[in-house]
C-alpha cells in the first residue's frame, strides 16, 4: 500500500495503480523501458492494472514479464470501460496514469489522476482532469513512489 500525508489534504491510502498503456506507458505498442523497472519496483507497493484497447495487438507480449493485472477492451469502449474498471476496484483508493482523452472518465472518479505527455503526446482536455502532469512515465513513477514529491505536489 502507498500512503501518502498531504498538508491540507489529509491522509491517503492507495491500494492500485491504474495505466493506460498506449502514449503512457508505451510508444506506438512498445512498452517503455524506464517504465519496465520502475512498474516492477511499484508492484511491491500497489496492485498494478494495465488498461487498453490494444491499438496495436502487443500489450500481453510487452507486459507478461510483468506480472501485472492486463485488461482489454473494445476501442469504442475505451473511456467506459476504464472508468467501470476503477469503480470496481475502488476509486477512492486508486492513483490514475494516462495520457489520452479516453482516459478523462477515470481521471473524474479516481483519487489522484496523474497525466504524462510522453512521445505520442497528451490530450489537452484530460489535462483539466488531472491532479498531476508529467513529462514522463518515469517522472510520474518517481512521483508515485516518493511521499515527498507528492506532498510537494499536492499539498495546499
Amino acid at each position: 500500500m502507498l500512503n501518502y500525508n498531504i498538508p491540507g489534504i489529509g491522509k491517503i491510502e492507495i491500494e492500485n495503480v491504474v495505466f493506460d498503456y498506449n502514449g503512457t506507458i508505451a510508444v506506438d505498442g512498445k512498452l517503455i523501458d524506464d517504465a519496465k523497472e520502475l512498474i516492477l519496483k511499484l508492484k511491491e507497493y500497489a496492485n498494478i492494472y494495465i488498461l487498453t484497447a490494444d491499438t496495436y495487438g502487443t500489450v500481453e507480449k510487452e507486459c507478461m514479464m510483468l506480472g501485472v493485472n492486463v485488461a482489454t477492451f473494445p476501442k469504442e469502449m475505451a473511456s467506459i470501460s476504464k472508468k467501470e474498471i476503477v469503480e470496481k476496484l475502488g476509486a477512492e483508493k486508486t492513483i490514475c496514469v494516462g495520457n489520452g482523452f479516453n482516459d478523462i472518465e477515470m481521471f473524474k472518479i479516481c483519487k489522484i489522476s496523474i497525466a504524462v505527455i510522453e512521445n505520442e503526446g497528451c490530450s489537452g482536455k484530460l489535462l483539466a482532469h488531472s491532479d498531476i502532469v508529467t513529462k514522463s512515465i518515469k517522472d510520474a513513477i518517481d512521483i508515485i513512489l516518493s511521499e515527498n514529491r507528492m506532498k510537494a505536489t499536492l499539498r495546499n
